[in-house]
This record gives structure tokens, C-alpha cells and sequence, in this order.
């Protein structure tokens, strides 16, 4: 039965995710919706292992994949490296599109517990590129302790 709640998605939240899912021409499933929710409910980015754990055997491997890399291209999801080289994901802005994101922001990568955060109030510097240039990403990250992790140390 507590399994059944924690799965469950407030009904708020389902128009959301499914007024993006269709904004996306994606269809409306029940994993897309899971995904959307788990990596919704995180104050960081979360890699696909860390999905995995969350959703259990709701989802298999392959989907989640999937599913990651159809939302990476719709401009739902952002991908940004945590300091071991993993791939984490975390929620674009409004602003994204497919193949085009607008996610140009600092991130905040944890030395300790590697976590990821989004620091959307830090843009990115303007890159004045040489002619016959074509910008695709920046990445920006800074290194530090986390809240949690510097109260650890104390």
C-alpha cells in the first residue's frame, strides 16, 4: 500500500507533465510520467542509476534510457557531468526546444557527495565567437560543499 502512494503522481502534476509531454508531441505513458515526477521531486540533478533505485522495476533499463535521451532532445531534460564523468539530468527551462537549449547556466558540483545543482540565477558570460563558428553548449561548473556537506564538516 505505501509502495502504491509514493507512485503516485498529484493530479496537478499529471496535467503538467502531460501538457508537456504533448507540447513535446510525445506520447502520454505512464514511465514518461514517472520520470518526469522523480527528476521533478529533486533539489539536484539525478544520473540514471539513481533513477533506477527511485523507480525499482517500474521501468526497465533500455525504457529509462529512452526516455532520457527522447526528453534530452525534446529540451525537457538537460544533461551535465558530475565530477566522476556521469551523466545527470535535470529540467530545462520553459525556454528550451528540441535541439536547442537554453539551459546556459553555472552548476554546482559537490567535491564531497558529487551532487548537482542548477544555479539558474548565474548566467553564462556571452562567448564572442571567431567567424564560421557554430556554438552548440557551454558547461560551466563550480566545485565546492554543499550546504549538507558543509555542515557535516563543522
Amino acid at each position: 500500500m505505501k509502495r502504491e502512494q509514493d507512485n503516485e503522481i498529484s493530479k496537478e502534476k499529471l496535467e503538467e507533465y502531460s501538457q508537456l509531454l504533448k507540447a513535446n508531441q510525445l506520447k502520454i505513458t505512464q514511465p514518461r510520467l514517472r520520470v518526469l515526477d522523480s527528476i521533478s521531486d529533486k533539489s539536484t540533478a539525478v544520473s540514471q542509476p539513481e533513477l533506477e533505485k527511485i523507480l525499482g522495476t517500474e521501468i526497465d533499463r533500455v525504457t529509462l534510457y529512452r526516455i532520457l535521451a527522447s526528453f534530452e532532445e525534446k529540451g525537457i531534460l538537460h544533461k551535465v557531468f558530475d565530477l566522476n564523468g556521469t551523466a545527470t539530468y535535470a529540467l530545462c527551462s520553459t525556454k528550451c526546444s528540441a535541439h536547442h537549449h537554453h539551459d546556459q547556466h553555472v552548476h554546482f558540483i559537490c567535491s564531497v557527495c558529487n551532487s548537482v545543482f542548477c544555479l539558474d540565477e548565474i548566467s553564462v558570460p556571452k562567448i564572442n565567437l571567431p567567424a564560421n563558428f557554430s556554438l552548440h553548449s557551454i558547461a560551466i561548473n563550480a566545485v565546492g560543499l554543499c550546504e549538507s556537506c558543509q555542515e557535516k564538516d563543522v
